[in-house]
């Protein structure tokens, strides 16, 4: 497969000034520099540069730098990396990467991915399976979830929010649709989420349809006294300035609607609803980032069908901590807390300091990411 035709566009990417590269990954790059210097730089191939990779199309990468995009490839010494290693010689959105741009060619070459300060993983595959990068460098993650005229499953934003924290970062929810739902239900579904994630995790309903006249007072209401924020405006203060978010939800979510919302025109495709379960089609392909006017800067994500946990034990502590706190007083070491004599975990439901919906989520995730790590080859390293 080619590299993808036709002039590269550069339509809501961010500028450069808008994204920053770590101290440690400016100092990864001086050493790239000082390498190249002392074995004598690389007449005629071109000069390094700091680049951000702001988009990835069919595998390949479009690279960033002060002097402008670039459509890159990977230097032979990655691609060797990259098949002996599939963790190697790959690089994601949000990657920082020392990029080589020869003269007289308008493509880039990666010579090296520099360190990652946070990387949003999941696992694809089976027992062989491996950690799929969908974004790096962020800083938070947007879980978007569509309401509707059923109560919201808390299922998929908990293991969105479990991924997130493991994986470095913050987490906010953001509930899309909001007019599908109404006022009462609206309500409902943000205490859900709250007695599940607690009062520490921002939450943000917004709609996806303004009507005529304008706003949706009764919805803002029934959000703001549920402790939520409302509409774009609420949107853009988890997404300040000089920050980088990843958009996670379902094919049919809302995000594109919502993104394009954010940039005041329909940059984002987005799909028809389906008559059978009210939902939007999948549209997104390319993950890439946007530049939000008023705001930082958020990678669009292609819906995913599914979020296995695997090896995400400590974003499940850090989510829960005052259940993993109590698991570690548990009498029996592979205790499930549910049945087992001895279970601090069930005290702490049993005498009202924990909420059962917040117990349920917790044991639920204990015990798949257990069963995940039973068949898992011995081989596979996480």
């Amino acid at each position: 497969m080619g590299l993808p035709s036709g002039p590269l566009s550069l339509a809501d990417l961010p500028d450069f000034s808008e994204l920053r590269a770590s101290g440690r990954q400016e100092a990864a790059f001086a050493e790239v520099m000082a390498g190249e210097g002392a074995a004598g730089g690389r007449e005629g191939e071109g000069e390094l540069s700091l680049g951000c990779v702001v988009r990835l199309d069919r595998g390949f990468p479009v690279v960033l730098c002060r002097e402008g995009a670039f459509r890159a490839e990977f230097a032979v010494a990655l691609s060797k990396a990259g098949r002996a290693d599939a963790s190697k010689g790959r690089a994601a959105v949000g990657d920082w990467v020392a990029l080589r741009r020869p003269p007289a060619h308008d493509m880039g070459i990666i010579q090296e991915v520099l360190p990652r300060e946070s990387d949003i993983a999941r696992w694809r595959g089976g027992s062989r399976g491996e950690r799929q990068t969908l974004a790096a460098n962020v800083d938070v993650v947007l879980v978007v979830q569509a309401l509707g005229g059923a109560p919201v499953p808390c299922d998929r934003i908990v293991r969105s929010a479990v991924i997130a924290r493991d994986c470095g970062c913050r987490v906010a929810v953001v509930l899309t649709k909001a007019d599908r739902a109404g006022s009462t239900l609206l309500a409902h579904d943000v205490g859900s989420i709250r007695a599940v994630l607690g009062e520490d995790v921002p939450i943000c309903a917004s709609c996806s349809v303004e009507p005529a006249t304008g706003g949706h007072p009764s919805l803002e209401a029934s959000a703001l006294a549920a402790g939520a924020s409302w509409g774009l405006g609420g949107v853009l203060e988890l997404v300040p300035r000089g920050s980088v978010a990843i958009v996670l939800g379902e094919s049919g979510a809302g995000k594109s609607t919502l993104l394009n919302s954010l940039l005041g025109h329909d940059s984002l495709e987005t799909g028809s609803v389906r008559a059978s379960d009210d939902a939007g089609r999948h549209t997104t392909v390319a993950r890439r980032m946007v530049s939000v006017p008023g705001g930082g800067v958020v990678v669009d994500e292609p819906g995913l069908r599914s979020l296995p946990l695997v090896g995400h034990e400590r974003g499940l502590a850090l989510v829960f901590p005052d259940l993993a706190a109590a698991a570690r007083d548990c009498r029996f070491r592979d205790c499930t807390h549910t049945h087992e004599p001895g279970c601090a975990v069930r005290a702490l439901l049993e005498s009202g300091a924990v909420r059962r919906p917040k117990y349920d989520a917790y044991v639920a995730l204990a015990g798949e990411m257990r069963a995940s790590l039973d068949i898992l080859d011995p081989d596979v390293v996480l």
